[in-house]
């Protein structure tokens, strides 16, 4: 039976986990992206004191404004739910929401300690009214460092992982990295963020993730020993 589990297509793989525990894993997910922008947009709205405008790099002038990036932007929230749906035990459930809920509450409270906002650009929002809409209900607030990029780092490490444990091709690999870098650059092409941000994300979901991988490793040759 597990043999011919291993010799089955990645996909087919991947598909025979999804239904494993889908009521945790959807009410989880749920709770977990409700709870953050209730604190995410609480911080927005009610800043500690006056943010700091985090300023521009060359870089930031070099990447063109592309409202068209606006779906990419907004694909996180498809793109993180992806990760959990992958899991088969609840044990890594548990500490793969664990590491992302740490990561969300160090950044909320450098947001709260230290509140930061993007310089306005100089734009016509009136001209973009999707753009119009997301500027309405999501300020130029709570930027530094972007919880966007580090979410979807984060996620793509997780989501690369478990890819391979599936036995997924080069292609399905490189398609996930695609989507997370799109995600990353689209934070700048809309004017979301500027580069410090996105390198302050960069930075706390590459920890996140280096740091609940190592875990989760440390943690399976634990109870390789046991079992053994």
């Amino acid at each position: 039976m597990i043999e011919s589990s291993q010799k089955a297509p990645w996909y087919r793989r991947a598909a025979e986990v999804i239904p494993q525990h889908l009521v945790l894993k959807s009410i989880g997910t749920t709770i977990f992206i409700s709870v953050f922008f209730a604190a995410y947009f609480y911080l927005l709205r009610h800043p500690a004191s006056v943010p700091t405008v985090v300023p521009l790099t060359g870089l930031d002038r070099l990447i063109g404004f592309e409202p068209l990036a606006l779906p990419v932007y907004l694909s996180l929230w498809v793109y993180v739910s992806l990760v959990p749906a992958f899991f088969s035990t609840r044990h890594e459930l548990y500490v793969y929401g664990l590491a992302m809920a740490l990561m969300c509450v160090v950044g909320l409270s450098i947001f709260y300690f230290w509140p930061t906002a993007v310089p306005p650009p100089e734009i016509d929002w009136a001209r973009y009214p999707d753009m119009d809409f997301l500027k309405d209900i999501d300020a130029s607030g709570n930027a530094c460092p972007s919880l966007h990029v580090a979410t979807a780092l984060f996620s793509g490490v997780w989501l690369h992982r478990l890819l391979r444990r599936f036995g997924g091709p080069w292609w399905i690999l490189s398609f996930n990295w695609a989507w997370c870098i799109g995600i990353i650059y689209s934070t700048l092409a809309i004017r979301q963020h500027v580069v410090i941000d996105v390198g302050a994300g960069l930075l706390l979901g590459g920890l996140a993730a280096w740091l609940s991988l190592r875990y989760r490793v440390q943690d399976l040759d634990k109870l390789r020993r046991i079992a053994h």
